[in-house]
C-alpha cells in the first residue's frame, strides 16, 4: 500500500511540476491551516455520516447528494451574510455582468 501511495505522489508532483501548478500542503497536525474545509468536514460527519446507516455505496450516494443540495442550496450561510452558497454565487455572477 505504501509503494502505491508514493508512487500517486510522485505521478501527482510530475504532473504538477509539468502542469506549471504549484503544491502547498498543511502543516502535519495543524488542522487551523485549512479551518474552512476543517469546520466543513465537520459539519458533514455531524450532519450526515454519522446521522446515517448506508445500506450500500448507491445508498451512501443517494443521502450524501441530498445533504449537499441541502447545503449549498437550501440553507443560509451566516459567512454569506445569512444567503446560501447558490445566492451568493448569483450575486456574484450579477455582479461580474455590470
Amino acid at each position: 500500500m505504501m509503494a502505491r501511495l508514493q508512487f500517486i505522489g510522485l505521478a501527482l508532483d510530475k504532473w504538477a511540476s509539468n502542469s506549471g501548478v504549484k503544491l502547498y500542503f498543511s502543516r502535519p497536525g495543524k488542522p487551523t491551516d485549512q479551518a474552512n474545509i476543517e469546520s466543513f468536514n465537520g459539519k458533514f460527519r455531524d450532519e450526515c455520516l454519522n446521522m446515517h446507516w448506508f445500506t450500500s455505496l448507491d445508498h451512501a450516494k443517494e443521502i450524501c447528494e441530498a445533504w449537499r443540495i441541502d447545503y449549498n442550496e437550501e440553507r443560509p450561510h451566516s459567512s454569506l451574510g445569512y444567503k446560501t452558497p447558490k445566492e451568493f454565487a448569483e450575486g456574484l455572477e450579477f455582479m461580474i455582468a455590470s
